[in-house]
């Protein structure tokens, strides 16, 4: 009965989907309405742990011991079962064939010291370098899971103040001279789905996504506290190169942003391997607590098309929608529709040159960039400034905005609609707020 009724609400969310397109008026794939909880029974043998050596002891690093039964999954095909508890590691390795599973109660902890990361080849800030692997790591894989009621924590606070510190001696420092690692890592994989699991305190970016496809990400609670020590970079979801992306139903405050999509930097990105665009990227259902941005568009950022975020609320963000324009970088954001949003934030939409560490390493000009086909509507919200704005058409042009069915209350309740070619307004209420 049970089977038959997941059938039925399948079919259902399939023919409500019918029809629907994305923004470019290209077909919704329905595996975006395919979302079934996951099952662990259904996925091998579950080896638990703490059958296999592992002990419950919060002080001691356990990482060969939870990579050997990762290891022994891998033959099999299994899930690894992290129970009740708290047991802390360094960088893991997930392979084929293998899932990770938190039960309620268990603590699968990052290590404080850097030296429990290895240094290998992976993706990070839009470049394929040497770098810290994550805390958790996949590559390679095909219908790999990470699911249960427990949480994986990047133990970061010595990494933050350690950060922090650095940035007083050295202002200019970048994300990655405080050497930290990311908390998830997944890439060059399919048929991925995050469920359930709290995310939380990560030294660097929390959940980074690279080249992958048909990824879904649903109930997730991602966390990174603003006080009483920030966690920079804690962007909660980083899609780096990936198409048919599904976050659903998540809860997402970290002290930067919450979905960002990257791609690649630098003045040639856009012809250099390893690079790329997203495409089909739906956002729905979540939460926003306090973050820089709840959807942003770079800065390592090459190409964004069909981008999807609706049904949302949103409270305390810093900005709703950010279009980071970088001038070392070609780049060209198109074909984004945000919607049926309410809550409050900072910016209702904000678009500015982002040139924090510009490099044209030598171009003698700078590329061009191009933001097209943004629809924003059926939004309510409170926020300090409405259309915060610059216009550098030497950097970017902006064109085919639409703006439809919004109720703002804006301190600030200017809009430079000369700034954008082609700006369709329809039913658009903004009003001042005390």
């Amino acid at each position: 009965m049970k089977y038959l009724l997941t059938l039925f609400l399948a079919a259902a969310a399939l023919a409500a989907r019918a029809g629907q397109t994305f923004p470019d008026g290209t077909a919704v794939d329905p595996w975006f309405d395919a979302c079934v909880k996951i099952d662990p029974a259904a996925l091998g043998e579950q080896f638990v742990v703490t059958d296999y050596g592992v002990v419950r002891d919060s002080t001691l690093i356990q990482t060969r011991a939870l990579q050997a039964v990762i290891d022994r999954a891998a033959e099999r095909g299994g899930v690894v079962v992290i129970p009740e508890g708290v047991y802390l590691t360094g960088s893991l390795f997930f392979k084929p064939g293998t899932h990770l599973r938190v039960l309620e109660g268990g603590v699968l902890k990052g290590s404080d010291e850097i030296s429990n990361f290895p240094i290998v080849d992976t993706r990070i800030e839009g470049q394929s370098l040497k770098y810290f692997a994550a805390l958790i790591n996949a590559d390679s894989v095909d219908g790999f899971t990470i699911s249960g009621a427990g949480a994986i924590d990047g133990n970061g606070e010595r990494y933050w103040r350690s950060f922090w510190l650095r940035r007083k001696v050295i202002p200019k420092c970048t994300n990655m001279d405080e050497l930290r690692p990311r908390l998830v890592y997944i890439s060059n994989s399919r048929n991925v789905h995050l469920e359930g699991v709290t995310l939380r305190n990560s030294p660097f970016w929390t959940t980074h996504i690279y080249r992958s496809e048909f990824v879904r990400l649903s109930g997730l609670r991602i966390l990174a506290p603003f006080e009483p020590v920030k966690a920079p970079s804690s962007d909660a979801i980083d899609l780096d190169v990936c198409s048919n992306v599904h976050i659903r139903g998540c809860y997402l405050s970290v002290n930067d942003d919450a979905v960002a999509l990257k791609g690649g930097k630098g003045p040639w990105a856009d012809t250099e391997p390893g690079n790329g665009g997203n495409y089909n990227i739906v956002i729905e259902d979540c939460t926003y607590g306090k973050c820089h941005s709840a959807l942003t568009c770079g800065s390592e950022s090459v190409h964004n098309r069909n981008i999807v975020l609706r049904r949302c609320t949103v409270d305390g963000a810093n900005r709703l929608l950010w279009l980071k324009m970088r001038p070392d970088t070609p780049q060209n954001y198109e074909y984004i529709l945000v919607e049926d949003i309410t809550g409050n934030v900072g910016s209702f939409l904000f678009v500015k040159p982002w040139s924090q560490f510009f490099d044209l390493k030598g171009r003698p000009d700078r590329p061009m960039s191009y933001s097209s086909h943004v629809t924003m509507r059926n939004i309510d919200l409170d926020c300090e400034t409405f259309f915060n704005v610059r216009r550098a058409e030497d950097q970017y042009l902006l064109s085919d905005f639409r703006f439809e069915n919004l109720t703002i209350r804006a301190r600030d309740t200017t809009c430079r609609r000369d700034y954008v070619r082609n700006f369709e307004w329809k039913n658009v209420d903004v009003s001042p707020r005390p």
